[in-house]
């Protein structure tokens, strides 16, 4: 099964790959490369919001970097052209939480979830799940990849 049909399989689709906002670009080749810009957690309108072990649940939080996730792995599709050429190297994930929150690891298998079940073996990765005070717009989480070209 490819990672676009494991994608349907799971009743999930990419979005689309946001325009920057700023002077930077959604992602970087580098040789086989792909160096990833961070994302947040996009829904209509803007950004899942809020603090994480006040406003915003550990699951809620799981999911919002599941969200994240889809939206790394769209960017990853525009820049090696099918996922099934995309191998996951290095994933550096920040949870916007209050100053007492420690399962920062647990939102971030959000995303990490996504990919080994997207990607299969392709999907694991070393990875840093870290608390932030804040992060741009109050989103949830925002996390960057690398990734390498396969095949």
């Amino acid at each position: 099964m490819t990672p676009e049909e494991k994608l349907q399989s799971l009743g999930l689709s990419l979005p689309d790959v946001p325009t920057p906002v700023a002077n930077y670009v959604p992602f970087r080749l580098v040789g086989d490369m792909i160096y990833l810009s961070g994302q947040g957690p996009r829904k209509p309108g803007g950004y899942h919001t809020g603090k994480v072990g006040r406003d915003v649940t550990i699951e809620e939080a799981y999911q919002h970097a599941r969200i994240t996730g889809l939206g790394l792995l769209a960017v990853a599709k525009k820049a090696a052209g099918d996922l099934s050429r995309v191998e996951v190297v290095k994933v550096f994930g920040m949870v916007n939480a209050v100053p007492e929150f420690a399962d920062h690891p647990k939102v971030i298998n959000g995303c990490s979830d996504l990919f080994v079940e997207v990607l299969g073996e392709r999907g694991r990765h070393a990875r840093s799940a870290i608390g932030m005070g804040s992060l741009p717009n109050n989103m949830t989480v925002e996390i960057e990849a690398i990734m390498r070209i396969v095949g």
